[in-house]
């Protein structure tokens, strides 16, 4: 009998797990697609937050670079509330005379000053058709000085005469002949045409032309009806002068300072006066004080406090000491010459005084040691004020000259910091008294004839 052996027929694959292996290979592929996506998330979140720290990082070296810059330009200077400066180091010797203040000097250099402009538009400046100097034939100056007659002459000294004058259109000016002295008056001549025919501010002298007819030097300025501070200060037996009030003394010293603070801190390049002194600051109608030749003036370096070196001019009791002794010229020579003319308005005296008891010649040396002591303070102020004056603006002016007249120029403050100081002292004269007293605004100055 035989065996049968029987095959079973080959079945289809199982279509039972199909779509199930379908689903999981699915799922398979969404997690390897979703996890890519996660890591590329990553990544530009990781990417954008260290650029995000790159960039913190830069603005926070940019800032501690102007802070350094700041701080190396103030770092000497302490301004105290009531506006008086004070260089640190010099905190604990003038501590009797200020008010505790926090650290750090102004920058900002006050709104009348920066409306003045060096090479570009004029600010309280003279008639448009004077801006940058208009050229006078000799024939011209000649007629508008009546032919240069004695009786015209308001001032007079080494430079040359200044005659009062009018111009054909009826401006009253003061036209300074220069003398014949060679190149040093060549150079001083076209040294101040050409800085002021560029450079215009209210408180400046501004210069209205010039001649330079063959052998010819003359500068034609804006009147000053009041003439010079010194005439006024130190009046000679034959000038007639009423002293100045303490009120008009604060103005200068105001007017000066930002005269000063534009040629130091808006002018591009900054300019050194380097003979800024009383004879050289002169007074408007309204006693308003503006600052005038510009002979030896000197354009200096553009870093802050840039020193150049250069030959001594100026006028002794004036001069800083670093640059008399070494020839080294910033502009805190021109502050140093600053705190002396205010010394002058403080005290009435000359920088140089031989005829004074011994101690007293040079008014510098004899006055700083007394500027930090309240009581001599008081007996150092000019007699002729009659002790009509403020007490604690006294001993605040005092504080100011004091560190202008620091013997180590880096100690001195800067003038934008002098006018900052200045301006509250003015503001509170200003409204207790706000206009000039009677007996300064009709008088006129009027220079001896001899």
């Amino acid at each position: 009998m035989g065996i049968r052996s029987t095959i079973a027929p080959a079945r289809p694959p199982s279509t039972t797990n199909g779509p199930a292996t379908l689903h999981h290979h699915h799922h398979l592929y969404q997690h390897h697609h979703h996890g890519i996506q996660t890591t590329s998330s990553i990544m530009i979140i990781i990417i954008t937050s260290i650029s995000i720290l790159l960039l913190l990082v830069a603005l926070i070296l940019f800032l501690v670079f102007r802070r350094i810059k700041s701080t190396k330009r103030n770092n000497l200077t302490n301004t105290s509330t009531n506006g008086t400066i004070i260089p640190n180091r010099e905190l604990a010797k003038f501590g009797t005379i200020t008010a505790a203040g926090t650290t750090g000097a102004i920058l900002i250099a006050s709104p009348d000053v920066r409306n003045c402009l060096y090479r570009g538009n004029v600010c309280g400046a003279p008639p448009a058709k004077y801006r940058g100097g208009q050229v006078f034939t000799y024939k011209e100056l000649e007629v508008a000085t009546d032919m240069f007659i004695e009786g015209n002459v308001i001032g007079n000294g080494g430079f040359g005469v200044v005659y009062r004058g009018r111009l054909n259109d009826g401006t009253v000016a003061a036209i300074k002949v220069l003398n014949r002295g060679g190149k040093q008056g060549e150079r001083e001549f076209r040294a101040e045409v050409d800085l002021l025919s560029h450079l215009h501010c209210p408180y400046l002298v501004q210069l209205l032309g010039y001649c330079a007819d063959q052998h010819h030097r003359i500068l034609v300025f804006e009147f000053m009806p009041n003439g010079s501070l010194r005439h006024h200060l130190h009046p000679s037996s034959l000038t007639q002068s009423q002293p100045l009030d303490w009120m008009t003394r604060l103005r200068i010293a105001l007017d000066c300072a930002r005269g000063l603070e534009f040629l130091h801190e808006q002018s591009v390049p900054t300019v050194i006066h380097r003979d800024f002194k009383c004879s050289n600051i002169l007074l408007d109608h309204n006693y308003r004080a503006k600052v005038s030749d510009f002979g030896l003036a000197k354009t200096g370096s553009n870093k802050i406090n840039g020193q150049i070196s250069t030959r001594v001019l100026g006028t002794t009791g004036y001069v800083a000491p670093e640059y008399a002794l070494a020839g080294k010229l910033t502009t805190k020579s021109d502050v140093y010459s600053y705190g002396v003319v205010l010394l002058e308005l403080l005290t009435g005296r000359v920088p140089i005084d031989t005829e004074r008891p011994p101690g007293e010649h040079v008014l510098v040396s004899w006055a700083l040691p007394r500027l930090t002591n309240r009581e001599k303070v008081m007996d150092m102020v000019d007699p002729s004020l009659r002790g009509q004056y403020s007490k604690k603006e006294l001993i605040q002016i005092a504080a100011i000259a004091a560190v202008c007249v620091q013997p180590e120029a880096d100690y001195r403050p800067l003038m934008t910091d002098v006018v900052q100081s200045l301006i509250p002292l003015v503001r509170s004269q200003a409204t207790s008294c706000p206009t000039t007293p009677t007996k300064l605004q009709h008088q006129i100055w009027t220079p001896s004839r001899s």
